[in-house]
């Protein structure tokens, strides 16, 4: 049995983190491939240690630049690595341009594809990832949701039911993993705040950061918004987010404090002891969710909307007027609302459906 697990972002590498465990524990260690789509070999090779994982088998190093350019590269370096490696199954993770080309070069050569996090839809096509996962999950020989609403999605666009397991989501999974060692390494305290007193803040996506006066309101939302709350906002900076508020000479003032992008425990650390958190992350929304830490999306529109009809979530878009209303009312909300996500079991429960899968149907091209 051969699984070739393919990942290129930091979010991948989380939610894959569960999967790669429970393929080892069953004695099927997968081929490990990194496209290097992830924003820094360093930071990469840093979150592969934190999260003890082994090293990738291969990184085919696409790097970063356009979405064509990207899917192009990943295409052209991965296509060969499978046609040698003939893997029983290629199993991708999410909506990232390495997703997509992974699964395009599976179908091409006959193989069995899996999709873990199948089914998550925002209804907003101007998102490349929207159109990422809708064509990966229609590829896709095993589609693994992470809750019924996902599931639902499939079904309403006609895909066989019987290829569509509901597992919950493996970010859980990894949560509850390394969220004691979070806890020990004492972040809060490392960046001077106190558990409950500061919010924390992400951006990385390109609708947010690329257009000048998208990133201008945005970084004035959140000052407004640590204003509001007499809270400071930490804001740990993506490089292309560092980037673009250094081209443009943008000084974020008054509560907002930028810090270099975070290891993975630090920022869960951060993110257990905020009293808020504002970002334009899907995979955040729903740790934000498991933890039970208000979140406020600085989109129009999400592909968690679980974390929204449950009370954790609310949007915002980049207006500040909105930004500072949802932070005030998120705040204020109590903490109680139940945990979508699952139980922290989704990494094993993926790796049995999958060897089941292909044991009783080998791969197309085998």
């Amino acid at each position: 049995m051969k699984v070739a697990v393919v990942v290129g972002t930091r979010p991948e590498v989380i939610k894959m983190a569960p999967v790669l465990r429970a393929l080892r524990e069953r004695g099927a260690p997968g081929l490990l491939v990194h496209t290097g789509q992830h924003y820094s070999a360093e930071l990469a090779a840093r979150l592969f240690r934190e999260l003890e994982l082994p090293d990738p088998d291969l990184n085919l190093g696409v790097g970063s630049g356009s979405g064509a350019r990207q899917l192009g590269r990943v295409l052209r370096r991965i296509e060969p690595v499978l046609r040698r490696e003939r893997p029983d199954v290629v199993l991708v993770e999410g909506d990232t341009n390495s997703v997509l080309a992974a699964a395009l070069a599976a179908q091409t050569l006959g193989l069995r594809i899996g999709h873990v996090e199948a089914g998550l839809r925002s209804g907003d096509r101007t998102m490349p990832e929207e159109t990422n996962r809708i064509l990966t999950d229609h590829l896709a020989t095993d589609l693994f949701a992470p809750t019924d609403a996902a599931r639902r999605n499939l079904c309403r666009e006609g895909i066989d039911r019987a290829r569509i397991h509901v597992t919950g989501n493996t970010v859980v999974d990894e949560l509850l993993r390394q969220l004691p060692l979070a806890r020990a390494e004492g972040a809060p305290a490392r960046f001077g705040v106190e558990r409950g007193g500061y919010a924390l803040a992400t951006m990385h996506r390109p609708a947010s950061v690329e257009r000048l006066g998208t990133l201008r309101d945005l970084l004035a939302g959140l000052a407004r918004a640590g204003r509001a709350l007499r809270r400071p906002v930490l804001m740990s900076l993506h490089p292309r987010t560092a980037r673009r508020i250094a081209q443009a000479g943008l000084r974020p003032r008054g509560p907002v404090r930028l810090m270099p992008a975070l290891g993975y425990r630090a920022f869960l650390g951060l993110l257990e002891g905020a009293a808020l958190v504002l970002t334009d992350s899907g995979g955040l929304q729903e740790e934000a969710c498991a933890l039970r830490v208000p979140c406020v999306t600085l989109r129009d529109s999400t592909e968690r909307p679980e974390s929204v009809e449950v009370g954790a979530n609310a949007l915002a878009g980049s207006d500040p007027s909105r930004i500072v209303a949802r932070a005030r009312e998120m705040v204020a909300r109590p903490r109680t609302w139940p945990n979508p996500y699952g139980d922290g079991r989704a990494g094993a429960r993926i790796v049995d459906l999958l060897l089941g899968a292909v044991l009783r149907s080998p791969a197309r091209g085998a």
